[in-house]
């Protein structure tokens, strides 16, 4: 709590900022944070609502334009400026020595953008049956980020993919989070046996190396499960070890908290166990939590690219950025389709947005700043 003085008309009134109000105003100043927040809820808006904002189905394969590069969008032709964007169709050429697949821009065939366009019909969140997308052309191809191996648009596969990535994320370190509380707490509040059990559990996982154990328990999932089951399964794995840093350090507060008079009061007014654990000590460090769940999740997201990458996260036909990075396991390919990297850059901006964000929350956090 702090008090501040505030001119209102000719009075001046002293008012009392909260916890939430002086990290606000701390968190304001970073502008990293701020930044990395705004990208942040652009992905997730744009993962939320993929069938809308993507061009085209999912599946959909152009077997005449396999492994097209992106198409740039443009605003001038050689008649001058034009207000509505639009794009060049493709030529494709074949190498007679290479036997290697060309494509050129056709500027006979100009394609403009429309907004709000009828195209690909879909189900919004598998429930609402629509064909109108946020932008697209009515006739011709339109590749932002080029096609891969089965001439599948990347640029709607990219957006399909970042709703797995990010949403696998936020649930494996909310089951993480939650793990970790709730152990923690227990761990630091009662102390003894119970203290001496759980912290011999987190040592034992701790000295497992992450990635050989996440391996072995993705290739123990059954080969025959959907795609429903494979995500879940993946995510409950990411968050079995995530856990045991943030008990850790849940143990320690608590052993610190549990002697202060705020608990003593509660005990006395009749408070349970479980209410002062939850009620009481975890609110005390709250923000510090909060700053632990944000740098957890970078984590999890290259968790889980990671595994999918290998052929062991999430299969086919479901995407994640792990999954289209596959298609860029072979140099030569890479070399010859550099685009089928991009699902890489979604990857490397995410975490160090996230990263971005999480400096910013433990700077507001911190009360010595």
């Amino acid at each position: 709590m702090k008090k501040e003085k505030r001119k209102i008309g000719a009075e001046e009134k002293f008012y009392v900022a909260t916890q939430w109000q002086l990290m606000w105003r701390k968190f304001k100043k970073h502008k990293l944070a701020i930044l990395g927040g705004t990208i942040l809820v652009i992905f997730y808006v744009l993962g939320t609502f993929c069938e809308f904002f993507s061009t085209q189905d999912l599946y959909k394969q152009h077997l005449g334009y396999i492994h097209a590069p992106p198409q740039r969008i443009r605003f001038f032709h050689e008649e001058g400026f034009h207000l509505r964007p639009f794009v060049y169709g493709l030529k494709r050429r074949l190498d007679p020595r290479t036997l290697r697949r060309t494509y050129v821009e056709d500027k006979t065939k100009k394609y403009p953008i429309y907004f709000f366009v009828h195209g690909d019909k879909y189900k919004l969140w598998n429930l609402f049956p629509t064909d109108v997308h946020f932008f697209g052309v009515k006739e011709g191809t339109m590749f932002l980020f080029g096609t891969d191996k089965l001439g599948r648009d990347l640029f709607s596969r990219n957006l399909y993919a970042a709703r797995i990535s990010l949403s696998v994320s936020l649930i494996g370190v909310a089951l993480s989070f939650v793990l970790g509380c709730i152990l923690g707490g227990i761990s630091g509040y009662f102390g003894g046996r119970v203290d001496m059990a759980i912290q011999r559990v987190i040592e034992f996982l701790i000295c497992i190396p992450t990635i050989p154990l996440w391996m072995a328990l993705s290739a123990a999932l059954p080969k025959k499960w959907s795609p429903i089951k494979v995500y879940f399964g993946i995510t409950i794995i990411l968050s079995i070890v995530g856990w045991c840093g943030l008990a850790r350090v849940v143990r320690g507060k608590l052993l610190e908290l549990r002697e202060e008079d705020f608990v003593m009061a509660a005990k006395i007014a009749g408070a349970s166990e479980l209410r002062i654990i939850v009620n009481h000590l975890l609110p005390s460090f709250l923000s510090y939590l909060i700053v632990s769940l944000t740098l957890s999740i970078p984590n999890m997201i290259l968790g889980e690219t990671s595994l999918s990458f290998l052929g062991l996260g999430i299969r086919a036909p479901a995407v994640s950025w792990g999954v289209l990075l596959q298609n860029a396991q072979n140099v030569r390919t890479v070399a010859l389709h550099p685009w089928l990297l991009i699902p890489g850059l979604f990857v490397i901006i995410t975490v160090l947005t996230f990263n971005f964000l999480g400096d910013g929350l433990r700077d507001a956090a911190d009360p010595y700043k």
